[in-house]
């Protein structure tokens, strides 16, 4: 009986300790991003550990991308304040895959996008966040909970509504 209570606590701690590896898909950790904002300064994912975070990749020059806009900025005054199940607040890390600084900010304030955190490279699809998170078209997204772990991919309109709703407390 010994024997067999060590293997399933074993099998469950390996389950456990590979849920929480850096990567990309969903109980994963979220890989960290760091990438300055159109001023220049240095933003991170881990700042906004304990809130819902979005993490958009965009661009200026995408037209789904400009489309889908609205839906976030929805999304963004309806859920900002919101209590989750796992985190308080939601916030949206915009990643973009521009080239020109000018186009990105540009794009921002017509697409009136004013949460606090757009980041880039100016990469483009050299991108080195879009590498890391394996991105291979726009708009995509990467919804992580409090603790930094991926709990949704790809959720756009009513979607993301639906999904940032069954994860109020």
């Amino acid at each position: 009986m010994n024997k067999l209570l060590s293997i399933i606590l074993l099998l469950l701690a390996i389950n456990f300790a590979s849920a929480q590896e850096i990567g990309l898909k969903i109980g994963n950790i979220a890989p960290e991003l760091a990438y300055n904002n159109p001023k220049g300064k240095e933003l991170k994912l881990s700042n906004l550990k304990g809130k819902l975070v979005l993490i958009d990749f965009w661009a200026s020059w995408c037209g789904p991308c400009r489309k889908e806009n609205p839906n976030l900025v929805d999304a963004y005054q309806k859920y900002t304040k919101s209590n989750f199940k796992n985190g308080k607040g939601f916030e949206i890390f915009s990643l973009s895959l521009d080239k020109n600084n000018g186009a990105w900010v540009k794009a921002i304030n017509k697409d009136e996008l004013f949460w606090e955190y757009h980041v880039s490279d100016l990469g483009g699809w050299q991108s080195a966040g879009s590498q890391k998170y394996g991105i291979r078209s726009i708009p995509s997204n990467v919804l992580i909970d409090g603790d930094g772990i991926i709990i949704a991919h790809n959720l756009k309109g009513a979607a993301l509504n639906r999904f940032l709703e069954s994860q109020k407390k």
